[in-house]
């Protein structure tokens, strides 16, 4: 149990990723417990009912196999350094690029519009799914579910 003086002075100090709010540090760690594990299988979910629908849609699977990991090229930033890396894989592994064209294909009739997001949701549930969430500036094991990858052994 914290005293009322040490909880003003440890929040006073200045945060080592000051300015930085795509940095991470021990301080500020990925969710953990219980809600990571939901946050997993809402990701398992997420994929899974995309999946089941993208035959609907008159995709192929020739077509999905080809695409299911584009997003993946986002990491190509991380060659840019961590902070580029991060952004890049961030801006296309959020839901909200895929459901926005989801609902632009729903409102014009355009079937491949919405086989390419259901493509695109399928990746980014698997990612969750797996443990690899949105990236903080530190690197690629930096993530909002917690340390990913090599990094989760630390």
């Amino acid at each position: 149990m914290h005293s009322t003086a040490t909880r003003r002075r440890e929040c006073d100090e200045p945060a080592s990723r000051a300015g930085d709010p795509m940095s991470d540090d021990d301080a500020t760690p990925g969710v953990t417990g219980t809600p990571r594990l939901l946050l997993r299988l809402e990701g398992a979910a997420l994929a899974a009912g995309a999946l089941i629908l993208y035959p609907f849609t008159g995709g192929t699977w020739l077509l999905f196999g080809l695409l299911v990991l584009a997003p993946d090229l986002g990491m190509l930033g991380y060659l840019a350094g961590p902070r580029i890396g991060a952004l890049g894989y961030n801006a296309v592994h959020m839901t909200v690029g895929p459901i926005a064209l989801a609902l632009i294909g729903l409102s014009t009739s355009s079937y491949p519009a919405i086989a390419v997001a259901l493509i695109w949701l399928v990746h980014i549930g698997a990612d969750r799914a797996l443990g690899y969430g949105l990236k903080y500036a530190d690197g690629f094991g930096a993530t909002h579910l917690g340390r990913a990858g090599r990094a989760a052994g630390r």
